[in-house]
């Protein structure tokens, strides 16, 4: 896995709450950059649909307090 060309998100801080992201042909990683040992895989049509459903707010209540 570190193999693969990781890019962080530029709302991530600078050491911590770093979420990363790589791909290797149709499949996505996303990890966390202060636990890389824990990934979470998925393909590229489904990372759309998630993306596309968090883009409309489906998943805001989640973020809410």
């Amino acid at each position: 896995m570190e193999q693969l060309n990781w890019q962080k998100s530029s709302f991530s801080g600078t050491n911590t709450n770093c979420l990363e992201i790589a791909s290797d042909g149709e499949l996505v990683y996303l990890r966390e950059s202060d636990d890389p040992t824990r990934i979470v895989t998925t393909t590229r049509p489904k990372l759309a649909i998630w993306l596309h459903s968090a883009k409309t707010g489906e998943f805001d209540h989640f973020t809410e307090a």
